[in-house]
């Protein structure tokens, strides 16, 4: 009893306590997963994952779409954190602004339509290389893509990684199993709205952390300085 007693119990709660590095990781996390896997509701590669479902097995078009997305995944992060090294911070947060903002506005203004992809017949190299190939060329230049570009220039890159390869995987799983029973209970419009409205709020977000730091004589001798230093 007088060891439990001699214990200095308020020193070791104090070092369990989660650190600021570590709920500033798990919030980026949670953050990339959640605005990567709502933008992935109703895309392209959710579809492409349902034809190829239909044709296979699923843990072959899982692995082979997950690999995918981790390359792509990894390219957009490694982009986004070279541009911000190039890009002064002001910039970098009004783009980041600008895109979030198009992005919720595309979303919105997006009207229903039926989406039509062509089975895919099974290739020599196996539906994981089949799977790999379509979803990389599927990726390319998405709008999941652009947004870990954003966020990788303004965020840790490897929780905006694996946030984003985990929330693309969860897509592929959600159209390999569940997305045929999901997309014709809930109307892929309203999936539209509820992306557009979360883009609009993360890129009012984003501005407001850029415009209070910067008046416009500010922001002015900043564009200046910057345009001087592309030319230089």
């Amino acid at each position: 009893m007088s060891c439990l007693l001699s214990i200095d119990w308020p020193g070791l709660l104090h070092k369990a306590k989660p650190t600021e590095e570590i709920i500033r990781w798990v919030t980026v996390f949670a953050t990339t997963f959640g605005l990567v896997f709502i933008s992935e509701l109703g895309d392209k590669t959710l579809f492409v994952c349902m034809t190829l479902a239909a044709r296979h097995k699923a843990l072959p078009i899982v692995l082979g779409a997950t690999a995918a997305f981790a390359l792509q995944a990894l390219a957009a992060v490694l982009f986004g954190t070279a541009v911000a090294h190039w890009l002064p911070e002001w910039a970098m947060g009004t783009v980041v602004a600008v895109l979030f903002a198009g992005f919720g506005l595309r979303a919105l203004l997006t009207k229903e339509q039926e989406e039509d992809v062509e089975p895919v017949e099974k290739s020599g190299h196996g539906v994981f290389a089949t799977t790999f190939l379509l979803i990389l060329v599927a990726e390319f230049g998405d709008i999941s893509q652009v947004i870990l570009v954003g966020l990788g220039a303004t965020l840790p890159p490897t929780p905006v990684w694996l946030g984003g390869t985990l929330a693309l995987a969860a897509g592929a799983m959600l159209g390999v199993w569940v997305g045929r029973a999901l997309l014709q209970r809930i109307p892929v419009h309203w999936l539209h709205r509820l992306s557009g409205v979360l883009f609009l709020g993360f890129a009012a977000y984003a501005a407001w952390r850029v415009l209070p730091e910067y008046t416009v004589e500010t922001l002015i001798e900043n564009i200046v300085v910057f345009w001087r230093t592309i030319r230089n």
